[in-house]
């Protein structure tokens, strides 16, 4: 029995600072999709709404939200969280019903409005809170994490800060051109270096923004596909969920301490690379076959260790690859040609359906002037806070 859903549709809400409702960009995403796949909204079976905390209280859920929005129908509705990798989550519990038999296609929503500055902590005493505590007692905010991964490589691999703002100018050219990017201008190394420090090594222009947003996926079997005449459409091949492995010897934020490796042995992965080497198994591929990759450019530095956790170059090579122009268009393994992070800033629930939604685009041949020349199997990334595994693979 196939694993495979095919995506019939994909939408997006632009991104940017739109002072205006999380509800608006999910149903403008969500009406975008149902037009690219030529169906209407009573035609789905079921809707999977991807929450962050500030769309899911007080008084929304999205996935019931969303469908209020677009006009009670009786569709079966589902709302996921799981913080960065919450849109990821919501295809695989839309993936699961369809591949159940439990509907036919399936609406897939997520969208964002984003506070202004850094993310912090919801408010309140938490003290069992792994997440609260790193404000409280580190006072690591999110630039403070992203700084502190940087470092990490600095000392491990010899990364540099002209590496790290290689990263932005690429992924800064890739996002000029996508017309639902925030920023939407290349910038220059000499750009990034001038820019404000923000948590050393790390400039404004190394670390994305927070962003409003929405993106939406209509998501089918593929019977229901060639009824409704799609016959080689794209496919959603595997989707990789997965949690950590005790015990895990690398300090990871936002936990504060690592686990103790003295009577059990450490992994012999760490938990990103766990992550993508779950989606390849499933899907029946390895790094060698694929044609792109959407990854979660947090911060620049980032993006590097992204390439090697998904096996694209060795243990430290990530900064070599790089500058060897293999993850540009025209590279071996072009990764972002989004723009990632870096052009779009975060929406939390809708930044892995945004990621599915670029590799559709891909595949199909319709990205423009963006298109990476012969995309037939695209992989994305993430990492959802307290060990949300999170990546998709999909193929034409």
């Amino acid at each position: 029995m196939t694993k495979d859903v095919a995506v019939l549709g994909a939408g997006m809400h632009p991104w940017g600072k739109w002072g205006r409702s999380f509800v608006e960009y999910g149903t403008a995403a969500a009406r975008a999709a149902l037009a690219d796949a030529g169906l209407d909204w009573r035609d789905i079976g079921s809707i999977v709404g991807a929450d962050t905390v500030r769309c899911g209280y007080p008084g929304h859920v999205a996935g019931a939200t969303f469908a209020k929005a677009l006009g009670w129908q009786g569709a079966r509705v589902s709302s996921v969280y799981a913080a960065c990798a919450s849109g990821a989550q919501a295809i695989a519990a839309a993936r699961a019903q369809i591949l159940a038999g439990l509907v036919d296609v399936a609406l897939v929503v997520g969208a964002d409005a984003a506070p202004k500055g850094f993310f912090r902590p919801a408010g309140g005493e938490r003290p069992d809170d792994p997440d609260w505590l790193r404000f409280r007692l580190l006072g690591a905010t999110n630039p403070t994490y992203f700084g502190l991964y940087a470092r990490r490589r600095m000392a491990e691999h010899g990364d540099t800060p002209e590496d790290f703002a290689l990263v932005k100018v690429k992924n800064a050219a890739m996002g000029a051109l996508n017309p639902y990017a925030r920023y939407r201008k290349r910038v220059t190394a000499e750009e990034v270096a001038a820019s404000a420090v923000v948590a050393d090594p790390l400039r404004l222009l190394d670390i994305c923004a927070t962003s409003d947003g929405g993106a939406a996926l209509v998501l089918a079997g593929l019977d229901f596909a060639h009824r409704h005449g799609v016959s080689r459409p794209v496919r959603i091949r595997a989707v990789s969920t997965v949690t950590p492995r005790f015990p895990n010897t690398v300090l990871d934020l936002p936990d504060i301490a690592t686990d103790s490796a003295v009577a059990v042995a450490a992994p012999g992965e760490p938990f990103r690379s766990s992550i993508a080497r779950a989606a390849y198994e499933e899907a029946g591929i390895g790094p060698e076959d694929l044609s792109l990759a959407e990854v979660y450019d947090l911060s620049t530095a980032l993006e590097l260790q992204w390439y090697e956790d998904l096996g694209l170059c060795g243990a430290g090579e990530g900064a070599k690859l790089l500058r060897e122009g293999a993850t540009a268009p025209g590279g071996r393994i072009p990764v972002n040609a989004s723009g990632g992070l870096a052009s779009f800033g975060e929406a939390v629930p809708a930044q892995a359906i945004a990621q599915v939604c670029e590799l559709t685009w891909q595949l199909r041949g319709t990205a423009g002037e963006r298109q990476i020349t012969g995309a037939h199997v695209g992989i994305s990334a993430n990492q959802g806070l307290f060990g949300h595994g999170s990546s998709v693979v999909a193929v034409r």
